[in-house]
């Protein structure tokens, strides 16, 4: 059995990993207990726990906030995350860490692959960007892993809702719905990402990968085929990301095309199969 030995195993992702890796065993501290900063105890955690993959599923993902906490971003986003790859590296454990279709500037105005240049336009895209060059300089075995807009259940005792969360509880309360739709992304189900980490580990084909939902939408659309879904009826109002005015820049095409997997015969679900499914597990 696969020992792996996750970080940031109460988030959205983390969540899935645990429902949905049974073939593994898997060891998942807290946050509290372990976090991607505190590289002495990740060291010892890698001595004791002895795991033939490190998942790393943490983040400082609050896109807003890296504008103001920069300092922090690189930390958690890049330099932690180079020293956890190093550290797997020199003991030879496979290393798994997740990154973001906010390197891309999405000047492209189609779906992004693993060939196209990033340039990121916030400081969140630029600290995930280092820690995707951080881990390549690590040369360990080791999957980069962008994804775009996960969604799903979570752990976390300080979880933020999910944007489909957010959505509905906006339509059953009357309060009038604004959601951006000149943003153009791959939002993708935790769970359908988690199933195609656990097949990608399983190859040796070691490098850079996009995993997110097929087919390209915008978030106008998105929240209109949740609410489908849902059986909500409210109507959604359209409005600019220059209405939005969020702090940090983000791209207005960021959609993600999965290439590489789809060349090791491992399919991503569309967008829309992705809220079913969301749906399924009684979200409302």
């Amino acid at each position: 059995m696969t020992r792996v030995l996750l970080l940031g195993g109460s988030g959205q992702l983390g969540t899935a990993i645990v429902r949905r890796w049974n073939d593994c065993e898997i060891v998942a501290p807290s946050h509290d207990e372990l976090a991607i900063e505190q590289s002495a105890r990740l060291a010892d955690a890698l001595t004791t726990t002895r795991p033939d993959v490190l998942v790393n599923a943490a983040a400082f993902h609050d896109v807003d906030r890296c504008e103001d906490e920069q300092k922090m971003a690189l930390e958690i986003n890049a330099f932690s995350v180079g020293r956890a790859a190093r550290l797997a590296a020199e003991r030879d454990v496979l290393f798994v860490t997740m990154s973001t279709d906010y390197v891309f500037d999405g000047a492209k105005g189609s779906p992004y692959t693993e060939s196209d240049s990033p340039n990121p336009l916030s400081f969140y895209g630029a600290s995930k960007l280092a820690g995707e060059r951080l881990v390549e300089a690590a040369g360990g075995r080791a999957f980069v892993v962008r994804t775009c807009g996960v969604y799903g259940p979570s752990r976390s005792p300080s979880r933020r809702r999910t944007f489909i969360e957010r959505i509905l509880a906006a339509g059953k309360s009357g309060e009038p719905v604004r959601v951006v739709a000149d943003v153009v992304a791959s939002p993708t189900f935790a769970g359908d990402l988690a199933d195609a980490l656990r097949k990608l580990i399983g190859t040796a084909a070691y490098g850079l990968y996009h995993a997110a939902a097929a087919g390209p939408v915008s978030w106008y659309e998105f929240a209109g085929e949740a609410m489908r879904h849902a059986r909500v009826e409210l109507a959604i109002e359209p409005i600019s990301a220059k209405q939005w005015k969020a702090r940090a820049t983000r791209p207005r095409y960021s959609a993600l095309e999965s290439a590489k997997l789809g060349e090791l015969g491992i399919a991503m679900a569309p967008w829309r199969e992705g809220i079913a499914a969301y749906l399924a597990l009684g979200v409302r």
